[in-house]
């Protein structure tokens, strides 16, 4: 276990101008939010806006929610595991993976007590409502995680049906995990979109929460959940979304996002970024990531399909969303042009 600190304190973010969206040479509109880079031994090397202040990190918390159910005996790995901390995109084999989660435990889709929704990927809930399908529990993007917390629950005599309480056995011990791998205390319970029991860390906590899980060694609990998504990035988004190809586009990157622009990436050695949108905007997310991992020692090359798209006018380049202040000097290589 690693050492903790006090609650992050509750407060507005003092977020900082981390993106310019510029038309034909005018900034059309700025992008606030806050970016922390992590050297390999932890230390920040560059920390812009507020990264110590109480937030949520949304979906990007995951991978610890997956590193304590693993803690707590859950026996996947590989693809199964990847989908337990994956904000999928509801294509057919995440649904099928969430199905073979669920027969292990002996419990179906009733068992499962996430909101019900349609597929993330707007490819396949188009095809859904064309088909008439509607929301389900399986098709939410978040069932992955929801039915491994009910494997875990099963595994340890735990009950089911409240397994979404803050007071639940599986839900203490994620809190304890949280804590242990952020290295500070939860400063807030709340609930996320899909039910669940979310704790607010700082951003400085939630990169280096990522640090740990991406350089742990392997058959670790942490080394398994990083193993996982390394190999199947797929499984942990879809085949679609960016943070699978930045996975891809960086060899032994962790990388996961989450909802109102948040993002946090991780390398082997101990090197991690994690990125807060103030207005939660995915256009400057993957630009200011993007940037941060350049800061990090990430070769630009490797980074240049996450520029941002261009800002278009009569269907033609006219401008780009743009990495500001201490950024530029990685950002200016993976900018739109």
């Amino acid at each position: 276990m690693h050492s903790t600190s006090p609650a992050p304190l509750i407060r507005e973010p003092l977020h900082a101008p981390v993106a310019h969206l510029v038309r034909g040479g005018v900034v059309e509109g700025i992008h606030y939010g806050s970016v922390v880079v992590l050297g390999p031994d932890g230390e920040v090397e560059l920390g812009l806006g507020d990264i110590e202040a109480a937030f949520y990190p949304r979906s990007a918390l995951k991978p610890v929610q997956a590193v304590a159910m693993v803690r707590a005996g859950l026996p996947l790995d590989g693809e199964l595991l990847s989908l337990t901390a994956a904000s999928h995109s509801g294509e057919e084999f995440h649904l099928a993976g969430t199905r073979r989660i669920l027969a292990m435990a002996g419990l179906g889709e009733d068992d499962l007590r996430n909101t019900p929704d349609l597929p993330f990927d707007p490819v396949e809930r188009d095809a859904w409502v064309r088909e008439g399908r509607s929301p389900s529990r399986l098709a939410q993007n978040c069932s992955g995680k929801h039915a491994a917390m009910l494997y875990t629950a099963k595994l340890n005599g735990w009950s089911l049906d409240d397994y979404l309480d803050p007071a639940h056995p599986l839900q203490r011990g994620i809190a304890e995990t949280v804590e242990d791998l952020t290295g500070q205390r939860v400063a807030q319970v709340t609930v996320d979109g899909c039910g669940a029991p979310l704790f607010a860390v700082s951003l400085h906590g939630l990169a280096r929460a990522a640090a740990r899980i991406a350089s742990a060694p392997s058959g670790s609990p942490e080394g398994r959940v990083a193993d996982a998504m390394r190999v199947h990035a797929e499984m942990a988004s879809g085949s679609r979304r960016d943070v699978a190809a930045l996975m891809r586009a960086v060899p032994g990157l962790l990388a996961k996002d989450g909802f109102e622009g948040v993002q946090v990436a991780a390398q082997a050695d101990g090197r991690a970024v994690a990125v807060k949108i103030a207005d939660g905007a995915d256009r400057a997310r993957v630009p200011v990531a993007a940037a941060a991992l350049v800061a990090a020692g990430v070769e630009p090359g490797a980074l240049a399909e996450f520029r941002g798209e261009a800002l278009l006018g009569g269907g033609k380049p006219v401008g780009a969303v743009r990495v500001v202040g201490a950024l530029e000097v990685g950002g200016s290589a993976v900018a739109c042009a």
